[in-house]
């Protein structure tokens, strides 16, 4: 008797394993970070020390979640794969960090407390350069655009000690390990950071996975 074909329309069990990794990480700073918050417009002018992330309605520093998924992620911005890895490959390890990476914060929201010495760094009531609560102070530069026409910018730099720390969710695949996306966190780390002028400032190093 003849065996009747398998119907090639039938879907087989995927080997994905669905069971998701949750880790704590945390990022230690190796250098001071700086930040430049867009306003949301290019006509609203901010003041030096109104260029952080703070958690809304209070003056605790923060980082925004989507700055780590850019920084795994981006296929236009200096992402650790597009910085560290093949030029034809990038895209698709970006777009598996996408699919199958998710950072969290502790608390739900869409933010990253950053803390100094295990506490969250709030800021106080800045001068006109420096803030003593918090450390944050302005700097200036001027960089040069088409034609050599300059563009002064102000912007506001918090000084070592800085940390973050967020729950991180891997969903085993097909597409990458969770071994790369570390080695992308902890090789970006150094190449790469965090916030703005981004390779000189908000480097950092992995202190903790697990």
């Amino acid at each position: 008797m003849t065996k009747p074909k398998e119907d090639a329309t039938v879907a087989r069990e995927s080997s994905i394993r669905t069971r998701a990794e949750v880790r704590t990480v945390e990022l230690r700073g190796m250098a001071p970070l700086m930040f430049d918050r867009y306003p949301g417009d290019n006509d609203t002018k901010l003041e030096w020390w109104q260029k952080v992330y703070l958690r809304p309605d209070t003056n605790l520093l923060v980082l925004p979640l989507l700055n780590i998924v850019s920084f795994l992620c981006s296929h236009n911005t200096n992402s650790a794969p597009k910085r560290l890895r093949d030029s034809r490959k990038f895209k698709k390890i970006a777009n598996a960090c996408l699919s199958y990476v998710e950072p969290n914060s502790f608390d739900g929201s869409e933010y990253i407390p950053i803390e100094r010495d295990g506490k969250p760094i709030e800021m106080g009531k800045p001068s006109a350069e420096r803030d003593e609560k918090s450390g944050l102070y302005l700097h200036k530069a001027t960089a040069r655009l088409e034609k050599g026409i300059p563009n002064p910018k102000e912007r506001p730099v918090l000084p070592l000690p800085w940390s973050l720390t967020f729950r991180y969710t891997f969903y085993p695949n097909k597409e990458i390990k969770e071994q790369e996306v570390k080695n992308l966190i902890e090789e970006g780390g150094v190449a790469i950071g965090l916030g703005t002028f981004r390779g000189v400032y908000g480097k950092f190093e992995v202190a903790r996975w697990e």
